[in-house]
């Protein structure tokens, strides 16, 4: 059937004038409590009106706030709010009455990582990494003060670079990503250690896989079985935090610490980094920060890494089965607004809350992004404190600071 010019005009006329029309103004508008900066950004800034450009400058530090607007006066709000917030309903609800963010202790230009509270003595413990290269003492926040103290804090032996921990059993349990053969007077190979924080002492409990170094033990999670799930990307080489090459391909792996046994259970992304189980145990959440990437090789010195944002700084999520052994299903999740999904944890009701550059991004089950926090450092990852779980602290380059809201963590035993 031939159709007419006319014809076809009014077939599409109309779609066509609703879809140029969904361009909305304003784009950001201020919304939500008066106890903090808040932005509201109408139908997700979906269709921008022209022209408009976010720059990819070869850095994780541009920002979708950044992005030039200039038809639309409004999206100037975006770059400085403490909150944005992409759904209005749900933001808002997790956001609660009376929402904060705080900038509470200004810390070196250094990689800080590894937050884990510990219940019973209601401190913050984290780590510092390079730079510089090789540096021992872990820190501290003590939130029994008022104001909340930081201080130095060295265990029992000491543990090198701890780069992901969580809280299982009564002991802290952390990725330490660093390797040296003398360091501190002793040798530290990436792996996981275990800390008692009511004594102060250490215990290695995975060092290798069948004698090859792990390349980097990023971070980890325990399911409810006590199996601990950890990613092994290559930043440490790229940091120079290892004095060996990497000896394998980047990888996720299962260790189960009462037989000692270790599997490997995915192989297929650029650099695995955070990793999380979701509250019913039927998903896990890994995030691929390729993005940041660099040369590896045995024959080569480090060589630092560099920032590419069309290489992957996504979360992929995965089914988990047979009491937990394997994954598979993996499927792109959420692609980070900015930077990359470095620390990632879900929330008691389910949702997924993700460091991505300067600031954390909180998702729903579907990778629906709903609010984003944004600070003033690139975090790194974060961990919520207190006996209702309604309080998180961030931690990364240059600084830790302190939200409060309504979205509750799950209960770590």
């Amino acid at each position: 059937m031939r159709l007419s010019i006319p014809t076809i005009i009014s077939l599409l006329g109309a779609p066509c004038i609703g879809v140029l029309s969904q361009v909305v103004s304003p784009v950001a508008e201020e919304c939500g409590p008066s106890s903090t900066s808040i932005v509201c950004i109408n139908r997700y800034g979906a269709a921008l009106p022209y022209h408009f450009f976010r720059s990819p400058n070869g850095t994780s530090e541009d920002t979708y706030g950044q992005t030039s607007v200039p038809a639309d006066p409004s999206f100037a709000q975006v770059a400085a709010a403490d909150f944005l917030v992409f759904d209005r309903v749900r933001g808002l609800q997790l956001l609660g009455p009376h929402p904060t963010y705080e900038y509470m202790f200004a810390v070196p230009e250094a990689i800080h990582e590894a937050p884990v509270w510990v219940p019973g003595l209601n401190k913050l413990f984290l780590s510092q990494l390079a730079p510089p290269a090789g540096y021992l003492p872990q820190l501290v926040v003590d939130l029994n003060r008022s104001p909340p103290t930081l201080s130095e804090y060295l265990s029992d032996p000491p543990v090198y670079a701890p780069n992901g921990g969580t809280f299982h059993n009564g002991s802290i349990y952390w990725c330490a990503s660093g390797g040296s053969k003398s360091i501190g007077g002793i040798e530290s190979r990436p792996g996981i250690v275990m800390l008692n924080p009511a004594t102060n002492k250490t215990v290695t409990i995975l060092n290798n896989y069948f004698g090859y170094y792990f390349n980097d033990c990023d971070d980890l999670t325990i399911d409810k079985h006590g199996n601990i799930w950890f990613t092994d990307p290559m930043y440490s080489w790229f940091a120079g935090l290892t004095d060996t090459a990497p000896q394998m391909a980047a990888a996720t792996y299962r260790f189960n610490p009462n037989t000692g046994a270790v599997n490997i259970v995915e192989d297929s992304l650029a650099q695995p980094n955070g990793i999380i189980i979701s509250p019913d145990g039927r998903t896990m959440y890994i995030s691929d920060t390729g993005a940041f990437s660099g040369v590896y090789s045995p024959l080569l010195p480090p060589g630092g890494y560099s920032f590419n944002s069309t290489n992957p700084h996504a979360i992929y999520a995965f089914d988990m089965h047979h009491s937990g052994t394997y994954i598979s299903n993996k499927r792109a999740f959420y692609r980070s607004l900015h930077g990359v999904p470095d620390g990632i944890k879900v929330a008691r009701n389910g949702y997924i809350v993700a460091a991505t550059g300067s600031g954390v991004d909180v998702l729903d089950e579907t990778g629906t992004v709903l609010v984003r926090v944004q600070t003033n450092y690139s975090v790194q990852n974060f961990a919520w404190v207190g006996s209702e779980r309604k309080e998180i602290w961030l931690v990364g380059v240059g600084g830790i600071s302190r939200v409060r809201w309504e979205l509750e963590g799950q209960e770590l035993r």
